[in-house]
């Protein structure tokens, strides 16, 4: 594919690709009160989509050693990967898009706050991982969303402009990373985490229920709109 006409669109995973927030919820229950710590179902919400290291020094106070955070961020995963691993499916939607946007010449990748082992185990559940020709995951990033570190290191891996590339998300966080990095992006509210006022007001481009919605010609008319040619080599 010619470089100039090259075009990407980047995923984020929870939520987005599946639906693993329960998981993650019930893992981060169970590591709290392991330390003996409070963890509520509002403290999940105000920090799912952030990296380890940010949400367990919010919730559990800054003073933690970097040993500390690294095993109780070990713990939480371990604890996700087993519940994962009782099954994972793709969202409504999501298989036939990947599968469309491959067709017309899209690369794609992941870009995701969660550690590159559960990035892994949930693309391989979902039979998935040959849709993306990149994953950036935590250990790829020092800042986490809204920061838009995440999704740059996905244009760079890709070899494709920030302009051309188009952020597929369904949180504040994210939306506001990508609109930080100049991307375009659609947002889904299937899962039902943040509501559509707050994803419009985060800078969303579009927000659909689920990503049935969208579609190849969708994606190409929010590039255009960006300035970036709509035909793809």
């Amino acid at each position: 594919m010619d470089k100039a006409l090259a075009r990407a669109v980047i995923w984020d995973m929870d939520g987005t690709l599946v639906d693993t927030a329960e998981l993650h919820y019930r893992a981060w229950v169970q590591v709290a009160a392991e330390v003996n710590k409070p963890f509520s179902h509002a403290d999940f919400v105000a920090t799912f989509g952030r990296r380890n290291p940010e949400i367990l020094r919010l919730l559990f106070g800054e003073n933690l050693s970097d040993r500390d955070v690294a095993q109780l961020g070990d713990r939480k995963e371990e604890l996700y990967r087993d519940l994962a691993r009782q099954g994972v499916r793709l969202l409504p939607g999501v298989q036939p898009l990947l599968a469309a946007l491959e067709a017309a010449g899209f690369r794609q990748a992941i870009g995701s706050s969660a550690p590159r082992r559960n990035l892994d185990l949930i693309l391989e559940l979902t039979g998935s991982t040959g849709y993306f020709d990149a994953v950036v995951a935590m250990e790829d990033t020092q800042r986490g969303k809204p920061d838009p570190q995440v999704f740059l290191v996905a244009a760079q891996k890709l070899a494709v402009p920030p302009a051309a590339c188009l952020v597929i998300e369904d949180a504040v966080a994210g939306v506001q990373a990508a609109a930080a990095a100049r991307m375009k992006c659609i947002a889904v509210t299937f899962a039902g985490h943040h509501p559509e006022h707050l994803l419009r007001q985060a800078g969303a481009d579009r927000v659909v229920p689920n990503l049935s919605e969208v579609s190849v010609d969708l994606v190409q008319q929010l590039l255009r709109a960006a300035g970036i040619p709509g035909s793809i080599g």
